[in-house]
C-alpha cells in the first residue's frame, strides 16, 4: 500500500479552492481556509459542522486539518472569542489543526456537492437547476418513473438518510417531476412550484410552506438540515485527499435538527 504523504497547507486550500470555486458566490461567511493550523498536512478529517465534538474527535484521530461544510464565522456575529467560540478555536489552536470551511460551494458542486450527493442517492436525473444561485436542483427518477405517491417517496428518503421526513403531501398525485435542496432551503419552495415541481425536498420546514403545499398541491418533504447534508463533506474531502495523496476519514456528529 502507498504510503501517505504530506503536502502544504497551501496546496490543500488551492487543490479545494479550485475544486469548489468560492469566488463565484455570494455567501453568509467566509469560504476557504479559516483557522490556519500546521504548515504540512498529511490525514484531514471531514464532518459537516466545526462543532466542539467533532474537533474533539478529530483531535483524537489526529487531524492535521478538518474540512466541513458549516464553518465558525457567519454573517451577524459580534466577534467576540468568547463561550462556546473561544473553546472551540481553542482546541484548534492548541493542537494546531487547520479548519476549511466551505458552505455555498460545497452545496453547489455538480457532483461532489450536497444537492448532487442527495440526488444520487436518490436516483434523480438533473434536468435543471432553481432559486437563488441556482443553487436548487430539478430532476426526475433515472428510471423514467418516478414516485407513485409521496409516501413512497418518503419511504425511500427516510432509508436513505435514516431520517423519517416531515411531509405535507399536497395533491397527493404521482411524483414525477422532484425538487430539492438541502439544508435550510424552504424559501426556496415557491421556486420549485414555480419550476414545476410535483414535490419539494429539504432539510428543513418553516410555518408558510404547510398551507403552500396544500393550497398548490405541491408535496413537501423536510428531511432534516444535518441528514440532508452529510455527504457533501466527505465526497469532496476524499476527492481531495485521493488527489493529493492524503488520508481521509468522515467523521458523523449527529444532530437531530
Amino acid at each position: 500500500m502507498t504510503e501517505p504523504v504530506n503536502v502544504s497547507r497551501h496546496a490543500l486550500v488551492s487543490t479545494c479552492n479550485a475544486l469548489l470555486q468560492p469566488a463565484r458566490f455570494k455567501d453568509y461567511g467566509p469560504n476557504g481556509l479559516q483557522v490556519e493550523g500546521k504548515e504540512h498536512v498529511g490525514h484531514i478529517v471531514s464532518g459537516v459542522t466545526a462543532s466542539r465534538a467533532l474537533i474533539e474527535v478529530a483531535i483524537d484521530a489526529k487531524a492535521d486539518a478538518i474540512f466541513v461544510h458549516h464553518g465558525l464565522f457567519w454573517r451577524g456575529q459580534d466577534g467576540a472569542v468568547t463561550g462556546w467560540m473561544k473553546q472551540r478555536l481553542a482546541l484548534l489552536l492548541a493542537h494546531d489543526i487547520n479548519l476549511l470551511a466551505y458552505h455555498l460551494p460545497l452545496d453547489a458542486h455538480p457532483e461532489l456537492g450536497n444537492n448532487a450527493q442527495l440526488g444520487q442517492r436518490l436516483g434523480l436525473k438533473v434536468a435543471g437547476s432553481f432559486g437563488d444561485q441556482d443553487l436548487g436542483l430539478l430532476g426526475e427518477c433515472v428510471d423514467g418513473q418516478g414516485f407513485a405517491s409521496v409516501n413512497d417517496l418518503a419511504h425511500t428518503l427516510a432509508q436513505v438518510l435514516q431520517r423519517t421526513p416531515v411531509v405535507v403531501p399536497g395533491a397527493g398525485r404521482p411524483i414525477r417531476r422532484i425538487a430539492w435542496c438541502t439544508g435550510g432551503a424552504q424559501g426556496f419552495f415557491e421556486a420549485a412550484i414555480a419550476a414545476g415541481a410535483d414535490a419539494f425536498i429539504t432539510g428543513e420546514i418553516s410555518e408558510p410552506q404547510a398551507h403552500l403545499a396544500r393550497e398548490t398541491g405541491v408535496a413537501f418533504l423536510a428531511c432534516g438540515h444535518h441528514a440532508t447534508e452529510r455527504f457533501g463533506a466527505p465526497a469532496v474531502a476524499a476527492h481531495v485527499a485521493a488527489q493529493l495523496g492524503l488520508t481521509h476519514q468522515f467523521i458523523d456528529i449527529d444532530n437531530p435538527a
